[in-house]
């Protein structure tokens, strides 16, 4: 099974991706294949709701996205993280949110897909969780199957996240409990 994890930041070394890097990391320590996609330097443009995705099945938007949006559609599970800016997710990954649009258009091909969201912000009460809350929305609008790290909504750090113990205990959690379900929602 294969788990994507996105990371949501314009900066390839930071908290942010030091907390998709971990929990990427074990997953596939627990036997998963993984992807990570970072935004950091990717070319994305926004959706110009020209309803292509409507009508023809596809988006006339020649970046990034088509790629993305083959990974997420093969993926079992989602990882999306985000640092918090203004009070909920980057403008990078409400761009990809906004993009994923034909892959709901075009028969819900991420419904039932588990799906974990993963915020960092400056402090420890610092939009964190209205940030997990709006990946979620995505998730749900998606029809996917959601999970928190069973005491929360997710994985929520402070900068720097890799100095942040409490935080990241919540991120392995939040991935933990995605391969746990994954595992039970396995064919036998």
């Amino acid at each position: 099974m294969k788990i994507v994890g996105i990371s949501g930041s314009p900066n390839q070394d930071g908290s942010n991706s030091h907390m998709i890097d971990r929990a990427l990391d074990i997953a596939r320590q627990r036997g998963f294949e993984v992807e990570n996609i970072s935004l950091a330097g990717a070319d994305l443009s926004p959706c110009t709701d020209c309803h292509a995705c409507r009508t023809e099945n596809s988006c006339p938007i020649e970046d990034d996205m088509a790629g993305i949006n083959s990974s997420l559609a093969s993926a079992d599970g989602i990882i999306a993280s985000s640092p918090v800016y203004f009070g909920t997710l980057s403008g990078q990954l409400k761009m990809l949110f906004d993009r994923t649009l034909p892959l709901r258009r075009n028969g819900f091909l991420l419904k039932d897909k588990v799906g974990a969201a993963l915020a960092v912000g400056t402090s420890r009460n610092g939009g964190q969780e209205y940030t997990v809350w709006s990946i979620h929305a995505w998730m749900h609008i998606h029809g996917m199957i959601v999970v928190g790290d069973n005491n929360h909504f997710g994985g929520i750090t402070q900068k720097a996240a890799n100095t942040d113990e409490v935080g990241m205990k919540t991120v392995e959690d939040t991935v933990n409990k995605l391969c746990d379900t994954l595992d039970r929602l396995a064919p036998v």
